[in-house]
């Protein structure tokens, strides 16, 4: 039987990974196997109750933690923080196993409706092993967040079969357009078509043409940090979604290299990144355009940049796990059927 280099690394991976969770016991070490249909959670409504949790960093100052508690109440929410989400520990809002708790009690609390995390930042890959599956699994709620918490989105699809939410976090700016994307998608349960709006942006078609697959990305310099992983979903026939910020072209130019070595890029049936904020080239550089030309142009696939996914005031809510199609042409992403269901 032939057997790829590519098995070789996700079994001895998982090998590694399965030894290191049941040598380290404890009440979060169950490592469940992926279920065989994705489940889509209820829609929420005003007067639901958000759970807050801070899987990766903390906010550090009061008044913007204040102002994202008024910003998610002004949304029509009540809300329910997490045990430890005002904890500090350097760069991460308390320890791993604090970060993990809350995660698990807020699935479990039959008040909480919907969860949300605070901010991003770094941690989210740290909890991974001890991460219970299947209280997820039994518990499906919206869960919305973005950037570190690209981890999260892609070990709840592979290993809770659970559709989640590139979407803002609590400490976004809800400005008109976020809100609309928001409910549209999570409140509503519309489907809606996201172009790329006037004056937002200089969006450019990196290959033409038309696709579906499933949505499945994030933050790029997260993704690639979980390649040989057991968190990973297949890519096959995916629209593959990326965004970034503060990153360097010769960096983006590295990590779309490491996609294409671990033969991800090969899978997908389309491409779209949404916003590279304050990547800049520098001197004696490619530019961001012809590092897409390099390595996604090749592939002979629909592919745009430009998307209203980002580190940026203006965004989407996009379902990862959900059909969509792409019009690279247009430079469009539509939904193809509701991402939630009625209560």
């Amino acid at each position: 039987m032939d057997f790829s280099r590519k098995d070789f690394i996700k079994k001895t991976t998982f090998a590694s990974l399965t030894g290191l969770v049941f040598a380290k016991e404890n009440k979060f070490s169950k490592l469940s196997k992926p279920y065989s249909n994705k489940i889509k959670p209820n829609a929420l409504k005003s007067g639901d109750t958000l759970g807050l949790v801070a899987p990766g960093s903390p906010i550090y100052e009061k008044s913007v933690f204040d102002k994202m508690l008024a910003d998610l109440e002004n949304l029509g929410f009540n809300l329910k923080l997490g045990e430890f989400v005002r904890e500090q520990r350097g760069y991460l809002a308390g320890t791993d196993h604090q970060r993990a708790e809350d995660l698990h009690n807020m699935f479990q609390d039959p008040e909480v409706d919907g969860i949300m995390c605070i901010r991003g930042g770094w941690g989210c890959n740290r909890i991974l092993p001890l991460l219970d599956f299947e209280i997820i699994h039994e518990n499906p709620k919206v869960f919305c967040g973005f950037s570190d918490i690209t981890s999260l989105h892609m070990a709840f699809y592979e290993k809770s079969d659970l559709l989640i939410f590139h979407g803002p976090v609590g400490k976004s700016t809800w400005n008109s357009f976020t809100k609309k994307a928001f409910r549209s998608v999570l409140e509503n349960g519309e489907t809606p078509s996201f172009e790329i709006p006037n004056g937002q942006g200089d969006g450019f078609i990196i290959s033409s043409g038309k696709t579906e697959g499933i949505l499945l990305g994030g933050n790029l310099s997260v993704l690639v940090s979980m390649i040989g992983s057991d968190y990973l979903p297949s890519f096959e026939g995916a629209i593959l979604f990326l965004e970034d910020v503060g990153e360097s072209v010769y960096r983006v130019d590295r990590m779309l290299t490491q996609l294409k070595l671990a033969g991800i890029l090969d899978e997908i049936s389309g491409f779209v990144f949404g916003k590279c904020t304050d990547c800049n080239a520098g001197n004696n550089s490619l530019s961001l355009k012809e590092v897409f030309d390099d390595h996604i142009k090749p592939l002979n696939i629909p592919a745009f940049y430009g998307a209203m996914i980002s580190h940026e005031d203006n965004n989407i809510t996009l379902p990862v796990g959900q059909k969509a199609i792409i019009d690279a042409t247009r430079k469009v992403i539509k939904m193809t059927q509701p991402a939630v269901t009625e209560a």
